[in-house]
């Protein structure tokens, strides 16, 4: 099953009188049980493109299906609804709020879904080893602990698909693997998820590795 099709995305940006093109005619495809990688040197449109496909940014050609449903060309409450029902987003940093403790960061991901589930804020706990830190603000994690809670918070509303901006960036080699172990076990229960990055560790581990070069994308 086809959880994220991008057809032919392009992106333009006027800075003065130039136009920068930061996406020109991508396409791809993420499908259940995928993870796809996308590698590049920066200011090559990654970022971009993951906002595009988010519903975050909306596209100057081309269109974005989610899950057999139009993202583009819709209203900023219609992407808002559909990314909330189907996208987890795990950014470098600042995915946690810091007047929060964990388990309230996982709480209110789902509230934005409409969901309230105890059990599945406990078992998101226990699946990053967070029980005994559920309390613990963020301004109290280390590195490791944020980047695990962060994942937990990301999957707040068993998203179909994962995207993920560097998510690894800001971290140990140790709590890298940690990570990594996470995804591979999503994408075991049938999740997908769109990555950026240039960790060649989590390139290693991906089904597919693309590259976006001037805001074309290749085989890598």
């Amino acid at each position: 099953m086809t959880v994220l099709d991008a057809r032919d995305l392009y992106r333009f940006y006027h800075t003065g009188d130039e136009e920068v093109l930061a996406l020109r005619g991508v396409s791809l495809r993420v499908d259940e049980g995928e993870i796809v990688v996308v590698v590049g040197p920066s200011g090559s449109g990654k970022s971009t493109l993951l906002a595009c496909v988010a519903g975050l940014d909306e596209p100057d050609g081309g269109a974005v299906l989610l899950l057999g449903r139009m993202l583009t060309r819709r209203s900023e409450r219609q992407r808002a609804a559909l990314r909330a029902g189907h996208v987890g987003i795990l950014l470098q940093s600042g995915n946690l709020l810091d007047g929060l403790s964990v388990e309230d960061n996982i709480r209110l991901q789902m509230a934005l879904a409409h969901r309230s589930d105890r059990q599945r804020v406990d078992a998101l706990l226990a699946r990053v080893g967070m029980v005994a830190r559920r309390h613990a603000r963020p301004g109290e994690l280390s590195g490791g602990e944020a980047a695990r809670a962060s994942f937990a918070a990301a999957l707040a509303n068993d998203p179909a698909l994962l995207l993920a901006d560097e998510p690894t960036g800001e971290v140990d080699a140790t709590a890298e693997m940690a990570l990594l172990d996470l995804l591979d076990r999503r994408r075991a229960e049938g999740g997908a998820a769109l990555i950026v990055t240039h960790s060649d560790a989590l390139a290693a581990r991906a089904n597919r590795v693309l590259r976006l070069e001037d805001g074309r994308l290749r085989d890598a």
